[in-house]
């Protein structure tokens, strides 16, 4: 028996289980998003059918410039529903995130389950290692095992200290990881990023990330999911879970964290994530200065009930919210979005 093995497992599916069915968000934290809102423009110019959603990110061509944010792997279960993102995110365009991919480099007998490329053949997929790895013996031959195995266009390193901290089996060694980042960033022969996992990075962090040579950022700030609580769900040590209240509104707002990171890294390819609920969260994340905008647990229950159908509903309504945004202030293309002065801070 694979005792590693079983319990990374039973780690994937608890982790599908908490967040489907407990009050995982933070509370008296807010992504931040509510704060602002749009002039209308009540003489656009335009026609709504010509409103177009279309995009490039790191020089990939991409129908419209949203994400399925990086969520599961490493279970059957788990394999099921990103087929279902994945097909979704093929019929509509959307790039889509593989959850940690950790497990099934260290066991290859799970790389299936991050293997989704025969479902979506021309869209960004995004592998996923976690930084902290590289002080536990992951390096950039692991990295690129990760990218190779999950056929992906680029590879994310998701910074997550908390959530490490208040898991039962965490990994909680971030010393000197900068440098190492530094050297998967410039040795991967695709682009590396980085993101947080809804705690949100700040204008530093951003700034020392993009001085090692990160090539994207996404912000997964707070105002969504808290794996703080979802750990503590998990746990058996009363300290520790008692001790989860405290971080309740642990965190960066998504808002703040994207004006952060933009503040002294202008052309920086950057991805919004934490929190949001519809394509009017997403036109005020362009207008803020993201280049996409990422959805993850919003879409999780119709992927685990294998509703394809419900999924395209749900990626079309935000699709339709953003198309609607922008017609109602004029802005005919997300060009026009990133630059448009109509996105305002309510007084």
């Amino acid at each position: 028996m694979d005792i590693s093995k079983d319990l990374t497992e039973k780690r994937k599916t608890e982790h599908i289980r908490i967040s489907l069915n407990e009050d995982v968000e933070g509370k008296n934290i807010t992504t931040g998003l509510e704060n602002y809102r749009f002039i209308p423009n009540a003489l656009p110019e335009l026609s709504f059918e010509e409103i177009s959603l279309s995009t490039t990110f790191l020089n990939k061509e991409m129908r419209t410039p949203f994400l399925i944010s990086s969520m599961t792997g490493g279970t059957e279960t788990a394999y099921q529903i990103n087929q279902q993102l994945a097909l979704a995110a093929q019929e509509k365009g959307w790039a889509i995130g593989l959850g940690s991919m950790r497990a099934a480099v260290e066991n290859e007998d799970l790389a299936y389950t991050f293997q989704i490329r025969k479902y979506a053949p021309d869209i960004p997929i995004i592998a996923n290692i976690g930084a902290v790895q590289l002080n536990y013996d992951f390096g950039i031959n692991q990295c690129r095992q990760a990218v190779e195995m999950a056929e992906a266009d680029m590879l994310v390193l998701h910074l997550n200290t908390l959530q490490e901290v208040f898991q039962p089996e965490g990994d909680t060694n971030f010393s000197h990881l900068l440098s190492k980042i530094e050297e998967i960033a410039n040795s991967l022969h695709v682009p590396v990023g980085v993101k947080e996992v809804g705690m949100g990075i700040d204008e530093k962090t951003a700034d020392r990330l993009t001085s090692a040579g990160i090539q994207f950022i996404d912000v997964a700030g707070a105002g969504g999911t808290s794996w703080i609580q979802v750990e503590s769900y998990r746990s058996n040590n009363n300290i520790r879970k008692e001790a989860a209240e405290a971080f309740l509104d642990w965190g960066l707002p998504t808002a703040e964290s994207i004006l952060a990171v933009r503040k002294n890294n202008f052309d920086i390819p950057l991805i919004a994530s934490g929190g949001l609920k519809n394509g009017v969260d997403a036109a005020k994340t362009i207008a803020l200065g993201a280049n996409l905008a990422g959805f993850g647990r919003l879409l999780l229950p119709s992927a685990v009930e294998k509703d394809v159908q419900a999924l395209f509903l749900q990626m079309e309504r935000i699709e339709f919210e953003m198309r609607a945004a922008m017609f109602g202030i004029g802005a005919g293309h997300i060009e026009e979005l990133s630059h448009s002065e109509r996105l305002v801070k309510k007084i």
